[in-house]
């Protein structure tokens, strides 16, 4: 009997990577697919001592010892359901199934209660960095049975990227606690790839930068404040070129992107705690809106656009831009943790936000060096309601806001679409305690619906007889 020690059902991309980076770390994997091809594949472009394949369920299983661990790696709602129902008749009490997938936290919640009857332990993991972070270092947050983590632990946070030393995967708390805070990550990860490419049109078709010009812009803001593997790429992105011609291959891509839910989700799910995460909605209206095509072509020549103006001098116009995009990335960090901190007390996970975004500090899509700045913000204080209440971020808005507010008139008069940009400066001006019009709502309400109102001099709700 060929024996294992932790089983992945699903070898596409993210399940091969992971298996085989397990098995690079000394694991033996049993790694599993319902098409026998997509194994077979694997074994032949990916041979190594480790990775065990198996083409019956029942044997892979039979291959471990108790505890038994497996990690699902197939696409996200009823597939995981059916791998589910595939295992349960084969495994017994005290195994465990780790959730790989990018999976619904409610629906990683109803599977983890529905488990735990029955006796199996089942952890809803979130992975984060895209095939190469799988293959060789993703950031991890898995949620489920804290006792239990620590039969997966040493696996996991073998596999996890490591910043400072150490491991980019934390326990995060019960049930659905790891899936939900993935897919916060990827709504920040939605805004700050919008902010950027706001920052691209900004200093293309504003301040009339060539593809060299943003490479090396690009390249410079990648060593200091605004490190991260984010930009990183987009310096690369203005330099490669095209496999047809002699050009830069970004300016033949089509102006149109996809989404595959995680974004949409937490914007949903910020209506249901009623917290602000604007700027990610705008992320997904902005991939929406960059979706109809057609209909921007026929707009085009229907609608007026601004009248040329002189473009601005590039070296200042440059570091303008550099400033507004830190500031407007803080606003977004800051609406992300603000909506984990809700939802940790509204489902009882006691998240520890430093941890959080320690482990977003490599592997993952967003890691950037701003990331240590936030692990000790909330080190330094673990109940800080908002990030940009920690004084470090605090300065950081007070000196680059001005930088955000001119960049932002500078986009409106050259006619340039900034969604999250415009959403961040709304965020940070109804923060500070400007009148957000709520007194007016409150007396429009009252007027049409008689839904009262309160008043700044005195205590109580109060009705009035509108007489008009």
């Amino acid at each position: 009997m060929r024996r294992t020690e932790i089983g992945v059902i699903g070898l596409a991309v993210m399940g091969r990577s992971l298996a085989l980076n397990m098995a690079d770390h000394g694991f033996k994997v049993g790694g599993y697919n319902r098409s026998r091809e997509v194994t077979d594949e694997v074994l032949r472009e990916h041979p190594h001592e480790n990775f065990v394949p198996f083409y019956d369920m029942k044997e892979l299983v039979e291959s471990q010892e108790r505890p038994r661990k497996f990690m699902i790696m197939v696409k996200a709602g009823k597939p995981v359901d059916m791998v589910i129902e595939q295992l349960l008749p084969l495994i017994d009490e005290g195994d465990m199934i780790l959730d790989g997938g990018n999976s619904f936290f409610e629906d990683t919640r109803r599977r983890e209660k529905n488990l735990r009857e029955k006796g199996i332990l089942y952890f809803g993991t979130g992975v984060s960095g895209g095939e190469k972070g799988a293959r060789f270092g993703p950031s991890i947050m898995p949620g489920g049975d804290k006792e239990a983590y620590g039969h997966i632990a040493p696996i996991l946070e073998a596999i996890a990227a490591k910043a400072q030393g150490e491991p980019c995967c934390a326990y995060m708390g019960p049930d659905g606690a790891g899936h939900y805070v993935k897919m916060v990550h990827n709504g920040i990860e939605y805004a700050d790839m919008q902010l950027i490419a706001e920052a691209y049109l900004l200093l293309k078709y504003a301040g009339g930068f060539t593809n060299e010009e943003l490479a090396d812009t690009f390249a410079e803001w990648n060593e200091g404040e605004l490190k991260s593997y984010l930009i990183e790429i987009t310096a690369g992105i203005f330099r490669e070129k095209d496999d047809f011609t002699d050009k830069e291959l970004v300016d033949y891509i089509l102006d149109s992107a996809g989404q595959k839910g995680t974004g949409r989700w937490t914007s949903l799910e910020s209506l249901k705690q009623g917290v602000n995460v604007s700027m990610i909605t705008a992320a997904c209206n902005a991939r929406i809106m960059s979706n109809r095509i057609e209909e921007r072509k026929t707009a085009r020549d229907l609608f007026d656009s601004p009248k040329p103006k002189p473009a601005p001098e590039k070296t200042a116009f440059k570091k303008q831009v550099r400033e507004g995009l830190y500031t407007a990335k803080i606003a977004a960090y800051a609406q992300g943790f603000e909506l984990l901190s809700h939802a940790s007390g509204e489902y009882g996970w006691d998240l520890d936000y430093g941890r959080v975004a320690s482990i977003f500090r490599a592997g993952c899509i967003i890691q950037a060096q701003f990331l240590d700045d936030i692990t000790r913000a909330f080190e330094k204080n673990g109940a800080l309601k908002n990030l940009m209440m920690d004084s470090f971020f605090m300065d950081g808005v007070n000196r680059g806001q001005r930088s955000l507010r001119d960049i932002m008139c500078m986009g409106i008069q050259k006619g340039i679409p900034l969604p999250a940009m415009s959403q961040a400066v709304a965020y940070i001006d109804a923060f500070r305690g400007m009148p957000v019009g709520a007194n007016l709502i409150q007396a429009q309400r009252d007027c049409f619906g008689a839904h009262t109102y309160e008043r700044t001099d005195r205590g109580g709700i109060f009705h009035h007889d509108w007489r008009f």
